[in-house]
């Protein structure tokens, strides 16, 4: 057996088990992602134990636009002055109840921000976004040093400068 995160593929994962125990995040791996997928609003990337087919994890990548008057001005200062800006946004990530304190949300995040480091090679990026669902999601993210937003704690920055720093010290 052999932990694999791929992009999911509704014939080939087992979706139907996993639980999370919060509804949004359940229903969305059951009967929304494959719709994000066919429609390009989200890319899904889930974890499995190869090779079981079973989801134990995922986690979610698309687009988004920040206004940088949500941003920390410490960094703002050092940014050009566009109303706008691109960032990546880290939608949802969610690991299965049965596989909690084994460490696999921190294996999902890095994999999530390096795959949003990689992206910005074609597609500009200034942070990964990550919308936090309750406190303890915040801690979580802030933990890792995710920054939260001026005027919405419930949802953090990690600038790609850092993601950048991070995948340079984990070698990957």
């Amino acid at each position: 057996m052999a932990l694999q995160i791929e992009p999911l593929n509704r014939k080939q994962h087992n979706r139907s088990a996993f639980s999370y125990g919060v509804d949004s995040l359940d229903n969305y791996i059951r009967r929304q992602a494959n719709q994000d997928l066919k429609k390009k609003i989200a890319t899904v990337f889930v974890l499995i134990d190869s090779p079981n087919t079973n989801v134990i994890a995922y986690y979610t990548l698309s687009s988004y636009t920040v206004e940088i008057t949500e941003l920390d001005n410490s960094w703002v200062k050092r940014l050009p002055r566009y109303p706008f800006l691109p960032a990546t946004l880290l939608g949802r990530l969610a690991v299965d109840s049965n596989y909690r304190g084994q460490h696999l949300g921190k294996l999902m995040l890095v994999d999530a921000l390096k795959k949003s480091w990689e992206a910005t090679e074609r597609v500009a990026s200034l942070a990964v976004i990550a919308e936090a669902i309750d406190e303890k999601a915040v801690d979580f993210y802030r933990k890792y040093g995710f920054r939260p937003f001026v005027n919405s704690p419930m949802k953090l920055y990690f600038p790609m400068q850092s993601v950048r720093e991070l995948c340079q010290t984990l070698n990957i």
